[in-house]
């Protein structure tokens, strides 16, 4: 369901199998590397800005925007999204992933442009959707990439020091907005995102295409030509290809895998918990700011609300891993859940200081986005080998249900005229039954994960 989340899960693993150096260049990894994060950055900034900037959208007079429509329109380029991480894979074995990356950020770039000029909320909503479905095929093409260039023993951390730049990009559109919303308006943050369209002529010209792309299509001279170009081993990238090769022959006995007798009550709990995970992250990062304005603050302290919710996700996110090392992930995510719902639920009844709520809306934000990305390292340390990487897809594929349907909930409600407390109240179930989720999850014996 995402063949990207597949390449990521495989080539992680191959990390621990090939122990061997892969002789890649030390200044090859860090430009690829580089370039990775900026695109990842660019991909949070996109999906971090219209949360941002909804404030100023529903006070957009020509538009007359409602909530609801607001929020639906919130949801297309998570549709986009959805689309693009289904059909990368399928793209990618036809034209490499080189073109694949650069045709995604150019997309999402140029869609920021349209963005900023549409005439209309129904233009804007259809730019969103082509936006989103470049979105989707950043992550895991980007992704792939950098661990294929890495060496063996630094692919599980380049990969987190790469997909950081969401966090980032996320943290940069709430500061952004906080400088620069009020004098120069919403359609100027939209303009921002087109800057890395700079990027894709340096992308071009000096990134390297996917060796084992290319050996899987037989350009076996386009391959050596590389290889000699960086001074690199051929024979690290055949590994690889084989191990997609293998991968792929799998997809059957891995799929049935999933729903075999012995997994199916983790893989239902496991679909759940990401469902209402993603619920949490989508529907904060929306409608935070339109929130917390409506119950009384002002629009810099609404963005600021966003700038902690994110940073202390990202902060909280590297401890939370390494304390799951040691308590197992299982633990560790079902207490983060845990204290987003109660964080939440203490938001909704008056906190006496402006402290106390910058601290509960922390807490959320690690407790939501925090540990949904521990939980992808859960998976691939529960499943089998031969079942991690389609798990992984799956997972992440039924959980786009939670962040579509979680802008568009928070609007509908909002245009009902219902009490702002209720938008709190759905994050706290949400919450809830996410702990409830990882609490059905069953341990495995003799093994913490």
């Amino acid at each position: 369901m995402n063949q990207g989340a597949q390449w990521v899960t495989v080539e992680l693993e191959d990390s621990h199998k090939h122990a061997q150096q892969s002789g890649v260049p030390r200044s090859l990894m860090y430009f690829i590397l580089s370039i990775c994060f900026f695109c990842i950055l660019a991909d949070g900034y996109d999906l971090g800005i219209y949360g941002a900037v909804l404030p100023s959208l529903l006070d957009y007079q020509p538009w007359g925007l409602s909530p609801a429509h607001a929020g639906t329109i919130g949801s297309y380029a998570l549709f986009g999204m959805l689309f693009g991480a289904i059909f990368v894979g399928s793209v990618t074995d036809l034209i490499g992933r080189k073109k694949t990356l650069i045709i995604c950020v150019a997309l999402f770039s140029v869609t920021m442009i349209l963005c900023a000029i549409a005439t209309s909320p129904t233009m804007f909503a259809i730019f969103r959707f082509i936006g989103g479905i470049g979105l989707g095929g950043v992550i895991p093409t980007a992704s792939a990439l950098a661990i294929e260039y890495s060496p063996p023993h630094r692919r599980s951390f380049n990969y987190a020091l790469m997909f950081s730049g969401y966090s980032f990009g996320t943290v940069l559109a709430a500061i952004l907005a906080i400088l620069l919303l009020d004098s120069l308006g919403w359609r100027f943050m939209f303009w921002i995102g087109a800057i890395p369209l700079l990027l894709i002529p340096i992308m071009m010209k000096y990134l390297p295409e996917s060796v084992s792309f290319l050996l899987s299509r037989g350009n076996v001279n386009e391959a050596e030509a590389i290889c000699k170009r960086y001074k690199m081993d051929i024979s690290q990238f055949e590994n690889l290809r084989e191990i997609h090769a293998n991968e792929k022959g799998k997809s059957q006995k891995s799929i049935k895998g999933l729903f075999s007798k012995q997994y199916i009550r983790a893989t239902l709990a496991i679909f759940l918990t990401y469902i209402m995970g993603f619920y949490l992250v989508y529907g904060l990062n929306t409608w935070l700011p339109q929130i917390m304005r409506e119950l009384g603050y002002s629009l810099h302290s609404s963005l600021s609300f966003l700038l902690v919710m994110n940073l202390t996700a990202g902060i909280g996110a590297l401890f939370a891993s390494a304390i799951a090392d040691r308590w197992g992930s299982k633990r560790v995510i079902g207490v983060s859940y845990a204290l987003a719902a109660l964080s939440a639920f203490l938001l909704t009844i008056g906190v006496p200081s402006m402290a106390a709520v910058y601290l509960l809306v922390g807490l959320a934000g690690f407790g939501a986005v925090g540990s949904t990305q521990i939980m992808n390292a859960f998976v691939t340390k529960y499943y089998p080998a031969e079942s991690r990487a389609t798990a992984i897809g799956w997972g992440l594929g039924i959980g786009r249900i939670g962040a579509i349907s979680g802008p568009v909930i928070i609007g509908l409600l909002l245009s009902m005229n219902f009490d702002l407390i209720w938008s709190f109240y759905t994050f706290v179930i949400a919450g809830i039954v996410a702990t409830i989720g990882v609490a059905l999850i069953p341990n495995k014996k003799g093994e913490i994960v």
